[in-house]
């Protein structure tokens, strides 16, 4: 009984070393610290006890430590001559001799075996934490790929080949995509956290700007050979992506190259992340033309940066360039602001010649004394600085572009087209 007992836990052990993937030289090293401490419980102190364990074989021996005394007072460190004689049959024992007295697993008792038990899966559980904590937390930036083991309305699910759990919740999916069940996806490792000493939280995303950049690396060689450098990338997750590239070599096209021969890189990026469009151009360290570029295809009359770097920029464009310019939704000119770390402002310039007295238009700022500033500045920063910009466009084009409510579109308009009235 004594027997199975050491193999079954010891077996047990192994199984979950191998499973676990844990260095055989910490399985063993947490095997000894689990049995002194359960010694410390059962006979108060651990001082008199020894713990070996054979790497090699796997086997732990517990042997106690008796000092020979004439009288005892401590029986689970002391013994006399005659006990040791008795038990052993050997009478060479003297007084301050130590014997030495293997024990057996069943002095733990019961209930004491199954506190090892459990002790020791709960101590390699902790080592196994902190294994994937510190093997995840090295790949942060990194791009995964796993199978969709479950799905839910807010996360979807991966399991990696050790049995891990990895999370992509629905903010970090790109909208409209939908996964099912074995679906290969990939993802970029975003953040490894340890909540409540629970097993570590894994955040894939598909929706940040680095996962973009891996995916670039990935196809593009020349980024990897170091020859092109990704400067900056700025997404609208699902609709557009701008990414600016350099080359330190005058032989290297960088644009031409992310692109590929008929776009042959760069279309395996876009069916990845669900047809995002990607623009790709020629990082400069002037704001100014870095800022006409991202507003490609939008011809840029002037761009006026402000005096202080705060100061929102404004940016003039003929009228039938601003659709252009600011882009479906807002999205083009939102990315350009982002590239550059400013907010841009689309204004209309319009021909000296365009319009005679009669036909003369109000700027919009003369309307502050009816319309909340507010609602002007949404309107100006979709490209409308005049009352007829604004007339020119639909009352649902203007809510979705301004972000506006119908009601406020509706008492902007009439109160524009009253101006206009005699």
């Amino acid at each position: 009984m004594e027997k199975e007992q050491v193999v079954t836990l010891i077996e047990a052990f192994k199984d979950f070393k191998e499973e676990k993937n844990i260095d055989r030289p910490v399985m063993m090293g947490v095997l000894k610290d689990v049995f002194m401490t359960q010694i410390t419980k059962t006979f108060g102190s651990s001082d008199n006890f020894d713990v070996i364990v054979n790497v090699d074989k796997g086997t732990c021996e517990i042997y106690q430590n008796f000092e020979i005394v004439e009288t005892v007072e401590n029986p689970n460190a002391e013994m006399t001559p005659s006990q040791v004689a008795k038990e052993t049959g050997d009478d060479d024992y003297e007084i301050g001799d130590t014997y030495t007295r293997k024990m057996p697993l069943s002095a733990f008792g019961r209930r004491g075996i199954l506190n090892i038990r459990q002790n020791l899966q709960g101590r390699i559980m902790d080592i196994e934490k902190a294994n994937v904590f510190k093997k995840y937390s090295a790949k942060v930036g990194e791009i995964f790929t796993g199978e969709i083991y479950q799905t839910w309305s807010k996360e979807v699910l991966i399991l990696d080949e050790d049995g891990n759990e990895l999370h992509i919740p629905k903010s970090e999916q790109i909208p409209g995509e939908h996964f099912k069940k074995n679906d290969t996806v990939r993802a970029i490792i975003k953040t490894v956290e340890m909540k409540n000493n629970t097993t570590p939280y894994i955040v894939l995303s598909r929706t940040s700007p680095e996962f973009l950049e891996r995916l670039f690396e990935q196809e593009v060689p020349e980024i990897v050979d170091g020859l092109i450098t990704i400067k900056k990338v700025v997404r609208v997750p699902g609709e557009r992506a701008k990414v600016a590239v350099e080359s330190y070599d005058e032989r290297i096209d960088p644009i031409g190259a992310c692109i590929g021969v008929k776009g042959g890189r760069i279309l395996g990026i876009v069916h990845e992340l669900r047809n995002e469009n990607i623009d790709v151009l020629q990082w400069t360290s002037n704001p100014s033309l870095l800022i006409q570029r991202a507003l490609n295809p939008a011809h840029v009359s002037s761009v006026d940066l402000g005096s202080d770097p705060s100061d929102k920029v404004k940016v003039y464009m003929q009228p039938d360039e601003v659709k252009k310019g600011i882009g479906r939704g807002g999205c083009n000119i939102q990315l350009a602001g982002m590239l550059v770390g400013r907010e841009i402002e689309v204004w209309r310039e319009l021909p000296k010649d365009s319009f005679n007295e009669e036909e003369e238009d109000v700027l919009l700022s003369e309307f502050s004394n009816e319309i909340d500033q507010w609602v002007l500045d949404r309107l100006q920063s979709i490209g409308c600085d005049t009352a007829k910009s604004v007339l020119a466009l639909s009352p649902d084009d203007i809510a979705k572009r301004a972000d506006l409510e119908d009601e406020t579109v509706t008492e902007v308009i009439a109160i524009l087209k009253a101006e206009f009235e005699d």
